[in-house]
């Protein structure tokens, strides 16, 4: 793409998209389908992580008020589902645009080759000038295969695509320095450059009662943009012309970038950090430690003093030190029980190769993501 074209994700919650009444608002959809339609007139690719499908079906599935067991939200989720994307596609393709549908679970990430499928795929929609609509498919996945939310989501989408920027739209203006529904004189933060503790301790509980994501789920979202080198933006949606104005740097809100001398993880470390799922630890000495971290050399075999768990050769697994501290994440070049019992291995042959290996001080890694 030319330089002044970018490829923009914009995670849209279901506070933007509802009503007062938690139904899904037609004049939020049209106001924000507009933007969108103004991005593409002027040349940029969009695709966007949309919320709203429980929000668009409970009615139609008979609940009053927005369902709270789990087979009631995904049934009303298969309702929703299509609601939502119809009311997309309606209105882009009255725009002269496509939308699209890709309903992804946590475990489509985490498995490397469908991982790259999913990659293969939204690329070539980007490049036909399709607008993938993106969603977690969440009448299928279980509690401890969701994503948690769509904040982590649209930023693992983000990585996924090496997209030029992640916008999300919420019902706050940005990251304040303390709560302002408590504290009037609550400044907001215009710029972000690094996630440091004070950042995080500002990161609140959920403010809304439509969204499952509070500021807490966002700051582990910019985590993840920031260590991928994709700038971000936090902003309300309510604002007139948000998206567009995010896209030019004017918007009121929170711009999460990352400095020229951050460190910004390639693809397979991405994949490594955020999506891999660790299979199993490994234990390693404090020598080892130290020359991995100071001087970015591999793990050997010898390296190794305790394994635990059950893995193939190229599963991901946890890293700690002798004091049990989890140093961070790294790629296996043997199965476990080779580990456990490396008879058969030189003391010398790499275990871990060092790019494809992340550690904690490299970057922030996200729990549970």
């Amino acid at each position: 793409m030319s330089q002044d074209k970018k490829r923009i994700v914009i995670k849209i919650g279901s506070s933007s998209l509802t009503s007062l009444h938690g139904e899904m608002s037609r004049r939020k959809l049209e106001r924000l389908v507009d933007e969108v339609v103004r991005l593409k007139d002027d040349g940029h690719e969009v695709l966007l992580v949309s919320s709203g499908a429980v929000a668009a079906g409970y009615r139609k599935l008979g609940c009053l008020t927005r369902p709270s067991s789990l087979p009631e939200k995904q049934a009303a989720a298969a309702i929703g589902q299509g609601l939502l994307i119809e009311a997309y596609s309606d209105l882009l393709i009255s725009n002269g645009y496509v939308a699209s549908q890709i309903l992804i679970t946590r475990s489509d990430f985490s498995d490397e080759d469908r991982y790259n499928n999913a990659r293969n795929t939204i690329n070539v929609l980007l490049e036909r000038g399709i607008i993938p609509i993106v969603n977690e498919n969440d009448t299928v996945t279980i509690d401890r295969l969701k994503f948690g939310d769509n904040d982590t989501l649209s930023a693992k989408v983000a990585a996924l695509v090496d997209a030029d920027q992640l916008i999300i739209l919420s019902d706050i203006d940005g990251l304040y320095d303390s709560d302002p529904r408590k504290n009037p004189d609550a400044e907001l933060l215009e710029s972000v450059t690094e996630i440091t503790e004070d950042i995080e301790d500002m990161a609140g509980e959920p403010g809304s009662s439509v969204g499952t994501g509070g500021m807490r789920s966002k700051i582990d979202a910019f985590k993840i943009t920031m260590a991928s080198g994709i700038p971000a933006f936090l902003g309300k949606s309510g604002h007139s012309n948000i998206i567009y104005d995010a896209v030019q740097h004017t918007a009121k809100g929170t711009y999460f970038e990352s400095t020229e001398d951050s460190v910004n993880l390639d693809s397979k470390k991405q994949w490594i950090a955020f999506n891999s799922g660790p299979e199993g630890e490994i234990t390693i000495d404090a020598d080892a430690k130290d020359r991995i971290l100071e001087r970015k050399e591999s793990l050997t075999i010898d390296d190794i003093y305790t394994v635990k768990g059950r893995f193939d050769k190229g599963a991901v697994v946890r890293i700690l030190d002798n004091r049990n501290e989890e140093i961070g994440l790294g790629m296996v070049n043997y199965r476990s029980g080779q580990l456990k019992n490396p008879t058969d291995i030189k003391a010398d042959e790499i275990a871990v190769e060092i790019d494809q290996l992340v550690c904690h001080v490299e970057v922030p890694i996200p729990v549970g993501v």
